[in-house]
């Protein structure tokens, strides 16, 4: 069986290079093409309005329609957006070829009603949809009225990080990186009445109108590989999330490297991260928004250095073992070995109730 791969990010150039998950998956028994996007898109983070436009749905069902005119047997997808278009087309040629939507994350769920009508007709045609947390599945479930037999939860899954630098111990500082929905007004508040140094790799955007504390450095412009190593000299890593009704993932992939570079991980116990941290084993979560969770929990692990060193390598263990592209491919396969009627499902995923944490009740 042949299956076509498509994702917003695909170029010639990352399929020149690049076999995504698919890479990971055994030789003989699937076929793959990946098929890289038609004209470019403006990635998300430089992205001037944080929705898709009208311009970027048509270059997506551009791309969507190479994928299901394509001698494929099947497609996988990545991101919302062309499962949406694909079910729509499907609907249009009388098409039953099947689609898996791999990384289902809608962001920002609560649109107009023509655009949730019209994406809910769309995505009734996609036969499995793979979300990062099981909280996602009762939200889109219930958003686009959709059986929750049909989605499967998936860890998110990152590359291993080379770790080559040690903690900081000459000039100890707590490390805070990312910028989507984080909670800065309430760390920032903490930080200040700790007096600990801290520095923060996010975006201006994120900062503006912020008052910074004089205990925080925050360096604008640094790439990737300095925020890694920010992160592993830092005493501690805080992800500090603030929670929006609308919003259905944030911090996940700050976390997972995070744990991949053994850090001590606080992070708030919003957005299913609990399905990833394991308080007091791979990790801290904190109450949202709460100052007094967040105090006690950045007090506890600066002081305690055997704590951070046990949490950290756990961290780092769980993270290689459960968040690694060989065991989301294994899981793909899995999937497509049920949709292509190969096996039955057998388990359903089912949201879990959250950890209760005891401070700000």
């Amino acid at each position: 069986m042949k299956w076509t791969v498509i994702a917003p990010y695909f170029t010639q150039e990352y399929i020149d290079n690049n076999r995504w998950l698919v890479g990971h998956i055994p030789e003989g028994k699937y076929d793959f093409e990946l098929i890289p996007r038609p004209q470019p898109i403006t990635k998300w983070h430089e992205r001037k309005v944080k929705y898709t436009t009208s311009s970027q749905w048509f270059r997506h069902w551009e791309h969507g329609a190479l994928a299901l005119n394509s001698d494929s047997d099947g497609i996988i997808t990545s991101y919302p957006q062309l499962p949406t278009v694909i079910g729509l087309q499907k609907l249009l040629k009388w098409s039953k070829k099947p689609v898996v939507a791999w990384t289902f994350n809608v962001g920002n769920y609560e649109v107009g009603p023509l655009r949730q009508w019209l994406s809910g007709i769309g995505l009734k045609q996609i036969d499995r949809f793979i979300v990062h947390s099981y909280r996602e599945i009762d939200i889109y479930s219930k958003c686009f009225n959709l059986p929750k037999s049909r989605f499967s939860f998936v860890p998110y899954a990152a590359p291993d990080i080379e770790i080559q630098y040690e903690e900081n111990n000459n000039s100890p500082f707590i490390a805070a990186l990312g910028s989507a929905h984080r909670d800065f007004p309430c760390f920032f508040e903490v930080v200040e009445e700790l007096d600990i140094p801290t520095v923060v790799a996010s975006s201006k955007v994120a900062l503006a109108n912020l008052s910074i504390p004089k205990q925080v450095k925050t360096p604008f412009g640094i790439t990737r590989a300095d925020c890694w190593k920010l992160a592993q000299e830092g005493r501690i890593s805080v992800i500090p999330l603030k929670v929006k009704d609308n919003v259905t993932a944030a911090g996940h992939v700050t976390v997972i490297e995070a744990m991949l570079m053994a850090r001590a991980v606080i992070v708030s116990d919003a957005y299913g991260m609990s399905d990833y941290v394991k308080h007091g084993e791979t990790g801290w979560l904190i109450k949202p928004g709460c100052k007094q969770s967040m105090k006690e929990a950045i007090q506890t692990l600066w002081n305690d250095p055997a704590l951070r060193n046990r949490l950290g390598q756990n961290a780092r263990a769980y993270a290689r073992k459960n968040f690694s592209h060989e065991n989301a491919a294994l899981s793909l396969e899995k999937i497509l070995d049920e949709v292509s009627g190969r096996t039955s499902k057998v388990t359903e995923a089912y949201a879990k109730p959250p950890e209760v944490l005891d401070a700000c009740k």
